[in-house]
């Protein structure tokens, strides 16, 4: 594994005679060394290299009293050598947990390069101090190596920082022996003990030696001591043998790789795994009998809202609901295998009688209905943990209101009991919770005085909610409280009024005017009438907002009579131009609900704007103030006096009061509400078109059986110009391996009209296909210049008839023209660059591997979007989906997998072999990521037990549960061996084996075999035996003649099982196992999905209208030709260039950019039509025309007073606004910038005004996701201020001289860079803290060794981190490498690539270690 450390071979070229530049005055400056020999700089940021450098420096002389310990342990170090090198098996992890964690096992190491030379005469050897490789480099065998050459040299046995890493060479016994004596020769002597072998090899006879013991004893004196230091060691030893994973590695590592002890704890449990992960928080709620009919109900009414079910199917449809959430509850059945196997639960079929026969008997049809798709069981599943979350909530409701009734035993409340039976959300329930915990605030505190210490957390949230009330509980307990009651009316029996609930409640006037009330209710707490008085008002205001039918009945009116309103804020006045795509919000008003919902995408963005500070969404009633009269006629008494009025003018206030908070909570319960619902309508979006994506077979050429998988020759320029850059090949065979590919420069067909030969490379293609053999030729890339590839490839196959493979067409042979596909490339973009296909095809350029992907896209898409896994969320399936929260978009996508992968089904001998369709077992029913591992593991080594789809629950190894297994089983299917006499033929159907004997029955009665003949097959054959007749004799097809009605009446009757569909599905299967039901794949793309995949612009995007940069190609008398940013061709007619009588060359020239137009786009054709007039380029594009929306939902007004009020602080700036005609130029801050390079591509870059004044310009450009560099632009030679500078200067040494050539040789130049050490082995996109902790783990499971690597630094945009730990004691280091044109600078020091970046690294490490060991020494 060292190996994989460093390039063996150090390339350090010779820059001696190289100048190092300032980059703040462009001058060069003299180079001195440092103290390693370093350059210094006088660049700030290199001060800090060569200051961190410095640290390091001094982190590499060991502490005398660290060496002192260290060498008294190496004393004893080798009598544990042998011990420890039998036991280096059981020191660590095994190789498997290593491998799921990400590191390569070290017993993996490849063998050394060198083989070890002999050793010489001890007195010939020389020592030498360790090599850049001997650090980072060197193997675990040869550490041990290094470490006793170091000893060697410090001559006292001296260890630093890195010997603990270190480990034993293994040599042969005469080696082991010359060992033992350098070690005997070099051993540092114990202090105060004589060594009696050198006495009796200087000659002392026995007498002497007598005497000798006698006088200083035998060295045996304290051996007690050290075998107790042995004890001590041999037990720390013990521990270290039973290391766990969770010992070495950090939780979250072990949660990213699946290997905690809950992710063990799923991959056991007999239970669905996506069931397991989605009831997680409501595992501890068991729902009784009454609560389970409830909850089918419950969700019968949510789906019927948006189903129109008939009115004779409600009942059915209720049923239908029912008995699926019994399957998904009960049985622990998912989705896919209810749909599949449980189909005629999803439908009513009722006989209808439609005649009679000619015999006179009655003529029946069946009359289905389908109740229940595949969407509303994804549904029922959702509704049931939103269920389980209500139980939870109304479980503890009950808890608190029962902790409460405890306290007194005549205590009731009559409103709580009515209402929590009536309540059915959420919402509600959030209602009767504010209800209690205001009306019993004290009673609660008791409660939660006397349950210990608030032992549970519900206790502490009572607490919290008690203490909120205590106000209100001491208005409740003071006089003031009478006067609360001399309103007349309870908040409850209002609310009843405004409901219409029951007989109408009166209200009763007291007898007293409310100001001699309120002073006869004075007391210390409210001193005086006047706060009395309000005291009383807040107090019935609140009673008013708490009480659970009041609020009933403002969420109903409020959502009846709703309007949402969206105002612009200071911040989203100036944000918001009119080419935003927050425009169309930024004036409307009165939309009201339904009209919002139409338009979820709509809806969302506000609530992002709101979120970004730009615009405020208010919801409010359309007339607010006709339900506030209203609720006065409800509480105002009938009397007519002075004393009645008093107390009415009271109760108005206090209505007053409640009404406008109530409406301000409902309001926001609406925006929730809505929000949710948009979400979800946008979820359900992209599931759909994900799932068309999804439903593609493989493409099917001519002749073939549909689902046959074919030979792909797959063909791209990218983003290259066709006839000037290459195009690269790919041919992919149909068992997924690519076989060949290559490059082409000039396929340009020939014209024999013209007399024009076909290009260079149309021979070396023609011959590719003829030899080769394609069945299909795909052809993509990300640029208008594929469109001219294909047309190209067309014309190159009619005019050399190539065709594709041979087919029988009615009994004769024939061939048609090789067809040529333009590709979907969503998938493509992504494998191109992705690690999984660097480690799949090593060496191919990145281009081809976008090839390799197109192919096997037309081989099999669901496979190719399986294997995106967590990127599948980056493919932009719908434009709003980027408004989802990730988690709901990714159930979206998941589930739309799971449908299809179970619909298609898994070989689960290929998914053995095969990684593209193991990746599809997680998806597989009852499956996930922890139990496809283990089914996977399990198959791997003991596949000889698994002959059957039986054997996978029954076996001695079985790695599937029952529960698992019967949602899994007929997704899994084994090929059917015809030599294999214990193979079961329906193994390979989506027949479920719970129906094997129902076809086993079938294919008997197609056979028309009588019970005797069916004993006989299946005695000498076993139970599979009559299917294998069936197929054997070719008679699957008499299966047909079988009348299934009289079937499925037959099990209905005699078993309750209802099988009409599984009988048709079992039909189908016989004839044709696993038949390929997908759509067929889809070779003409619309319009403008291609439009969209060569352009990357979308019809939002790119629209008429719009004003857009345009780089001249052509220049005539009558028009300009030129191209888009997006490389369609543009032209400018005559009347469209410039002003009558103006000839456009006067004006124009080619490869000029200006600004043009869009008059019309041909997005079939690749063209727009433009005007490059200055009265219409000036003319700002407005997204949106308000002329769609009524008078009163768009505030013209406050538009155009905004207009104007821009204007005015425009001009009161008095400052020019700067303008360079450049297409990446935009007129806007840094933080504005970086919002909009957000979601564009690494590299991507707008120049910008600089705050710095009229000489400078900012050039802002994406180093990766959330990372932006701001390079400061010097602008020198300027004519006038207005105009750009001759010489463009970056960091005072870099100069360019033009913007063009600023970004390609400076700004993309660097982007190169940063994806050079992106794709470098060692870079991990991963924070500083979290690198710091992999590296520290790494270190703990591998104490020997040493490891650097990369992260990006976003302190710091244009730097990287450089993270190395150099063993287990050693500290963590951080080194920063800086992005430069050129390369890479490390210490002062570029270097052109990663290679010699890595090897200058081991350089300068090298020569610290050197420079400590040193200093060590003296």
């Amino acid at each position: 594994m060292s190996h994989n450390f460093f390039d063996d071979t150090a390339e350090v070229g010779d820059e001696e005679d190289e100048e190092s530049l300032d980059e703040e005055t462009g001058n060069s400056r003299p180079k001195y060394n440092g103290t390693n020999g370093i350059e210094d700089s006088s660049e700030e940021e290199d001060d800090d290299d060569e200051e961190e450098a410095r640290r390091v420096a001094e982190g590499f002389i060991a502490d005398e009293d660290e060496e002192d310990d260290d060498a008294r342990r190496e004393r004893r170090r080798e009598r544990k050598k042998k011990r420890r090198r039998e036991e280096r098996e059981e020191e660590g992890l095994d190789e498997e947990d290593l491998e799921l964690i990400g590191i390569k096992s070290q017993r993996e190491d490849a063998e050394p390069k060198f083989k070890r030379l002999k050793r010489g005469p001890r007195e010939g050897r020389e020592d030498r101090a360790p090599g850049i490789n001997d650090i980072f480099g060197a193997s675990d065998e040869e550490d041990e190596t290094i470490d006793r050459r170091a000893e060697r040299f410090d001559r006292r046995a001296a260890h630093d920082e890195f010997d603990d890493f270190i480990e034993e060479d293994v040599f042969s016994d005469e080696e082991q022996q010359k060992q033992r004596e350098d070690e005997e020769v070099a051993r540092p002597r114990r202090r105060g003990i004589a060594d009696l072998s050198m006495a009796a090899d200087a000659g002392l006879d026995e007498q002497a030696m007598e005497d000798f013991r006698e006088a200083f004893g035998d060295g045996t004196d304290y051996d007690f001591a050290l075998e107790a230091e042995d004890i001590a060691e041999e037990e720390e030893h013990q521990k270290e043998r039973h290391l766990n994973l969770k010992d070495v590695f950090e939780p979250s590592q072990l949660a990213e790789k699946l290997l905690t002890e809950e992710d063990n704890t799923i991959r056991l449990t007999d239970e669905p795994e996506r069931h397991q992960l989605a009831r997680k928080p409501y595992k501890h709620i068991d729902l009784s009998e009454q609560e389970f009919r409830e909850e089918a109900g419950w969700i019968a009414n949510r789906l019927r809202a948006k189903k129109n079910i008939q009115s004779d199917l409600q009942e059915p449809f209720r049923k239908a609901v029912a008995q699926v959430l019994e399957f998904l509850v009960h049985d622990e059945y998912e989705v896919p295998f209810i749909f599949q196997n449980r189909k005629d639960h999803l439908i009513h079929a009722v006989r209808r009688q439609v005649g009679r026969n000619d015999d006179g008997t009655p003529r029946y049809e069946m009359d289905a209905n389908k109740l229940l798709n595949q969407n509303d069981l994804w549904a029922i599943f959702d509704h049931d943990l939103k269920f389980r979350a209500f139980i939870e909530k109304r479980q503890q409701l009950t808890k608190t209101y029962n902790d409460i009734k405890s306290t007194s035993v005549d205590f009731s409340d009559p409103i709580f009991d009515s209402m929590l039976l009536q309540a059915s959300n959420l919402e509600e329930l959030q209602d009767l919770q504010d209800y209690i915990f205001f009306q019993y605030s004290a009673r609660i505190k008791d409660v939660t005085a006397t349950a210990s210490n608030g032992e549970t957390n519900g206790s502490t949230t009572m607490q919290k909610k008690a203490n909120a009330s205590t106000i209100y509980e001491e208005i409740r307990t003071s006089k003031v409280y009478h006067v609360v009651r001399a309103f007349g009316i309870t908040a409850d029996a209002l609310a009843k009024n405004a409901l219409q609930e029951g007989p109408k409640t009166y209200t009763e006037d007291p007898s007293e005017t409310p100001e001699n009330l309120v002073d006869s209710c004075v007391d210390e707490t409210f001193s005086t009438g006047a706060r009395a008085m309000k005291a009383a008002r807040s107090m019935f205001a609140e009673e008013l907002v708490t009480s659970p039918r009041m609020r009933r009945f403002m969420r109903r009116s409020i959502y009846m009579d709703a309007a949402i309103d969206c105002f612009r804020t200071e911040k989203g006045l100036r944000r918001i131009s009119e080419d935003h795509p927050y425009y169309e919000f930024k004036y409307l008003r009165n939309q009201d609900l339904r009209a919002i919902a139409s338009r979820p995408d709509m809806f969302l963005k506000m609530l992002k704007a709101e979120e970004e500070g730009l615009v405020d969404v208010k919801v409010r009633l359309r007339d607010p103030e006709r339900l506030r009269k209203d609720l006065h006629k409800q509480i105002v008494s009938d009397a007519y006096s002075t004393l009645a009025e008093a107390w009415n003018e009271e109760r108005r206030t206090a209505v007053s009061a409640a009404f406008d908070k109530l409406v301000l909570i409902m309001s926001r319960n609406v925006k929730e509400n809505l929000k949710n619902e948009c979400e979800d309508s946008i979820a359900l979006d992209c599931r759909e078109e994900f799932s068309r994506k999804l439903d593609q077979s493989p493409y099917q050429p001519r002749g073939m059986k549909k689902g046959t998988v074919p030979r792909v020759l797959a063909l791209s320029l990218g983003g290259g110009t066709s006839g000037r850059d290459p195009v690269n090949w790919a041919y992919v065979s149909d068992d997924g391996r690519v076989l060949e590919n290559g490059k082409f420069t000039e396929l340009a067909p020939g014209n024999a009209e013209r007399g024009l030969p076909d290009g260079t490379d149309v021979t070396a293609f023609v011959e590719v296909v003829r030899r080769r053999e394609p069945e299909v030729i795909g052809i993509s890339g990300w640029s208008p210049e594929a469109r001219r590839l294909v047309a190209n490839i067309e014309e190159i196959v009619k005019n050399h008839d190539l065709r594709g493979a041979a087919f029988d067409d009615d009994d004769r042979e024939r061939s048609d023209p090789l067809e040529v596909i333009t590709v979907n490339d969503e998938v493509a973009r992504f494998y191109k660059s992705s690690k999984k296909a660097r480690e799949q095809h090593p060496g191919l350029p990145e281009l081809t591997l976008y090839c390799v992907a197109l192919a096997k896209y037309l081989q099999d898409p669901l496979k190719e979007y399986a294997a995106l896994g967590s990127d599948l969320v980056s493919i932009n399936f719908v434009p709003a989906q980027n408004l989802l929260p990730p988690e709901k978009l990714t159930k979206a996508f998941e589930t739309s997998l799971v449908d299809y992968v179970n619909m298609v089904g898994v070989d689960i001998d290929e998914a053995a072999a095969d990684t593209a369709t193991a990746n599809l077992l997680v998806f597989v029913a009852g499956l996930g990521p922890r139990k496809a591992a283990h089914l996977l593991k399990a198959y791997n080594v003991h596949s000889r037990e698994f002959n059957t789809r039986e054997a996978l629950l029954g076996a001695e190894h079985a790695p599937l549960t029952p529960k698992v297994w019967v949602n899994a089983v007929s997704t899994l299917f084994l090929r059917f061996d015809t030599s294999d006499e214990d193979a079961e033929f329906l193994d390979s159907t989506r027949i479920h084996p719970e129906d094997y004997d129902i076809a086993r029955k079938m294919a008997a009665d197609a056979l028309e075999l009588d019970e005797e003949d069916i004993e006989a097959e299946t005695r000498e054959g076993g139970r599979g035996a009559i299917v294998k007749k069936l197929i054997k004799d070719d008679a699957a097809d008499r299966v047909n003649d079988l009348v299934l009605d009289e079937y499925a009446d037959q099990l209905e009757k005699d078993y309750n099982a209802k099988k009409r569909s599984t009988l048709e599905n079992i039909r189908a299967e016989l004839n044709d196992p696993y038949e390929e039901i997908r759509s067929p794949f889809l070779v003409k793309l619309s319009e403008s999905e291609i439009f969209t995949m060569f352009t990357h612009e979308t019809r939002d995007s790119l629209q008429k209208g719009m004003n857009v940069p345009m780089l001249i190609k052509r220049v005539t008398e009558a028009s300009v030709e030129g191209k888009l940013d997006c490389g369609i061709d543009a032209f400018a007619m005559e009347g469209e260039t410039t002003d009558p009588g103006v000839n456009p060359r006067n004006v124009y020239a080619s490869y000029q950019t200006v600004q043009a137009h869009i008059i019309s786009i041909d997005r079939k054709g690749f063209m727009a039509v433009v005007s490059l007039r200055e009265e219409k380029t000036k003319k700002p594009f407005r997204r949106l025309d308000t002329s769609d929306y009524g008078h009163d939902q768009w505030d013209d007004r406050q538009e155009a007073n905004d207009r104007k009020l821009l204007e005015t602080k425009t001009d009161a700036q008095g400052r020019a606004v700067r303008v360079v005609k450049h297409p990446l130029f935009k007129q806007m801050g840094s933080r504005a910038a970086e919002e909009y390079l957000g979601s564009m591509n690494r590299g991507d870059l707008i120049i910008r005004p600089s705050s710095k004044g009229h000489d400078h310009l900012a050039v802002t450009w994406k180093v990766a996701d959330g990372v932006f560099q701001h390079i400061d632009v010097l602008e020198l030679d300027k004519e006038n201020e207005f105009t750009l500078g001759k010489t463009l200067r970056v960091g005072g040494k870099f100069n360019y001289s033009d913007l063009d050539e600023l970004i390609v040789l400076h700004v993309k130049a660097m982007a190169k860079k940063v994806d050079e050490m992106m794709a470098h082995e060692k870079f991990q996109d991963k924070s500083k803290a979290a690198m710091d902790e992999w590296l520290t783990t790494y270190s703990n499971a591998n104490p020997k060794r040493s490891m650097y690597q990369f992260c990006i630094n976003r302190e710091r945009p244009g730097n990287f981190h450089l993270c190395f730990k150099a063993g287990q004691k050693a500290k963590l280091m951080d080194w920063q490498v800086k992005i430069i044109p050129q390369g890479f600078q490390l210490m002062n020091q570029p270097y052109p690539d990663m290679r010699s970046l890595c090897n200058g690294f081991k350089l300068i490490f090298g020569n610290m270690q050197n420079a400590a060991m040193m200093g060590a020494a003296r």
